[in-house]
């Protein structure tokens, strides 16, 4: 029952020990909410939603905090392109990250702080630097002595006399140029907060040691993140935090990208995908699917082909369900999954070895289905959606299942009327009218369903 998670500090996979016994803390670092999200941000809310899943279903109590960026420079940047105030861009874009993580079912966070929120937190961090040798204030902004931290470049596993820090307009005033700025002075039009060392505003990397120590304070089990965070950001997160007598993260952990022609995927290259749009046309349960199905350290090449191969793959899965439920009822999740599923989720959340479960499962459950025997058909759906339930694509369960309104509404009155045609078809098969039955299928058919003939009667499901 040991889950075991590959750690980007060891550049290996390690026995999961958490540091409190029976519970287990994990920092997620969130949107920088400068744009609506495109299906890249938000993987890494699917790939680490799992992992909260799996560490659940394992009996642990989890704490999941999860950041919103809501002033950084590419915020700013973009408020003043649109002639808008930063915080009516941030909070609009705020609005619709979550939308987008409660749309691919998601859980909410324990915590969901905002940076503009924890300012006092952050001056208090950038005293005890100043305090200790390890920042200064030049020039109105305060920069980290990088060179003062014996430790920095571990986690990216880089040299420092070969760095090249990423770097703002207004920095000449650091000693070194590979310093970087925990709090930047103010500029004109700019938001400000007044600090013992003048006005200003939070640098990136600052405003997430702040929040991971007041949610989860001086030390903690998971911090995670996409692969583009591990320098600077992640980097210089250790820096701050431990250079200010923090322990902080005991693993990090970091998902792949989404690409698209080989280049990640982000609003710089214009070739996004926002989430709004796409569940236009693909089901949020299909997406998840697509997201969260490969190895969270494997990357993702974006392509239509590859959401209808995902769209039929959960087709597949879920019709096993569905035909389950109409033979033998109420199908409640089985109390345990199966052996090989857990083997794999413990095994550095091997979804895609998890995944080969459910489908064997599903194999079997249709076997049992054609052969008619109602126990196992009850004992394998049950396993499978007790599989779907730690992954979040159970069908049955919510978000998926029970939603209600218009669109519930909509398909039960379809089911009438494609129920009524059909037993227009059986009327004229068992007369002998076959040229008139296949015309009604055809017709069904034309109008996107499949009608499949099965022992207890037609179905029908969307093509």
């Amino acid at each position: 029952m040991t889950i075991r998670l590959y750690d980007t500090s060891a550049r290996q996979i390690r026995d999961f020990v958490p540091l409190t016994p029976g519970c287990v803390s994990i920092y997620l670092c969130g949107a920088t909410v400068q744009a609506a999200p495109h299906i890249g941000h938000v993987r890494s809310g699917v790939n680490f939603d799992i992992m909260r899943r799996w560490f659940a279903y394992r009996g642990y109590q989890v704490v999941f905090i999860r950041n919103v960026t809501d002033i950084e420079d590419k915020i700013l940047a973009k408020s003043a392109d649109q002639g808008r105030p930063w915080w009516s861009l941030s909070y609009e874009n705020e609005r619709a990250f979550d939308d987008a993580y409660a749309a691919l079912g998601c859980l909410p966070p324990t915590y969901q702080p905002r940076a503009t929120g924890h300012v006092p937190e952050m001056i208090a961090l950038m005293r005890t630097l100043i305090d200790r040798g390890h920042a200064y204030p030049a020039g109105g902004s305060v920069y980290f002595d990088v060179r003062s931290f014996p430790g920095y470049l571990q986690l990216s596993n880089q040299e420092l006399d070969h760095l090249l820090q990423p770097g703002g307009e207004g920095e000449a005033d650091k000693r070194d140029p590979r310093d970087f700025a925990l709090w930047k002075a103010a500029k004109p039009g700019e938001p400000t907060w007044e600090t013992p060392w003048g006005p200003g505003r939070p640098g990136w990397h600052l405003e997430c040691s702040a929040m991971a120590h007041t949610y989860l304070g001086e030390a903690f089990d998971i911090h995670g993140g996409g692969i583009d965070l591990i320098f600077p950001h992640h980097e210089n997160e250790i820096a701050q935090s431990k250079a200010a007598g923090d322990t902080f993260a005991r693993y990090w952990t970091h998902n792949a990208w989404v690409t698209m022609s080989g280049e990640k995927m982000s609003k710089s290259l214009g070739n996004s995908v926002l989430v709004g749009e796409m569940v236009k046309r693909w089901r949020p349960i299909v997406l998840r699917y697509y997201l969260g199905t490969p190895h969270y350290r494997s990357m993702i090449e974006y392509s239509e082909a590859a959401l209808a191969e995902a769209d039929a793959g959960f087709t597949r899965i879920e019709g096993f369900v569905d035909r389950a439920v109409e033979q033998v009822g109420d199908i409640a999740p089985a109390a345990a999954v199966p052996a090989d599923f857990a083997a794999a989720m413990d095994d550095d959340l091997g979804v895609p070895q998890a995944l080969a479960a459910v489908h064997t499962t599903v194999r079997q459950g249709n076997a049992a289905l054609a052969e008619g025997d109602k126990e196992s058909v009850a004992s394998l759906a049950g396993q499978v959606r007790a599989m779907l339930g730690v992954l979040g694509l159970d069908p049955l369960a919510a978000p998926w299942a029970g939603a209600g309104g218009r669109g519930d509404q909509l398909a039960a009155a379809v089911d009438t009327l494609v129920g009524l045609v059909l037993s227009q078809r059986q009327a004229a098969r068992e007369r002998k009218d076959y040229a008139t039955a296949d015309a009604i299928r055809d017709e069904l058919t034309s109008a996107g369903l499949v009608i499949e003939d099965t022992p207890d009667g037609p179905r029908w499901d969307l093509s």
